[in-house]
């Protein structure tokens, strides 16, 4: 069952046996979104909304983030007035043992290739 949101500080995230291969490979398909997990990847801690440049509006940005956690790919929380994202690795390579690691290292090839030309 979807964990409730009993206030505007608590942000419903999908329990694990409710995380879909279809959401995923979803949230992962959009390149916005795939950099914003490529970057969550590089950080344990969690990264902040603002720590994001995206070239994209705050309210295309913020339903970006609104798909990966209701795909299950990232955690949101608030941390004071800042919310913070941290990937579910251990979620999905739970259901979906080497996916992540195996789109994440696609995704590096890909972004190397389109910086040197090809």
């Amino acid at each position: 069952m979807t964990t409730a949101a009993p206030s505007s500080r608590v942000l419903a995230h999908p329990a694990r046996d409710e995380i879909r291969l279809e959401g995923v490979l979803h949230a992962l398909s959009d390149p916005l979104r795939l950099l914003v997990v490529r970057e969550l990847a590089r950080d344990d801690a969690g990264l902040s909304c603002s720590h994001f440049d995206l070239p994209v509006t705050k309210s295309t940005t913020t339903h970006h983030f609104r798909v990966l956690r209701e795909a299950g790919v990232i955690q949101q929380s608030y941390r004071g007035t800042a919310k913070l994202n941290g990937l579910r690795r251990a979620d999905l390579d739970a259901l979906f043992p080497g996916l992540l690691d195996s789109v994440l290292a696609a995704a590096a090839l890909q972004a190397d290739r389109s910086a040197h030309g090809g």
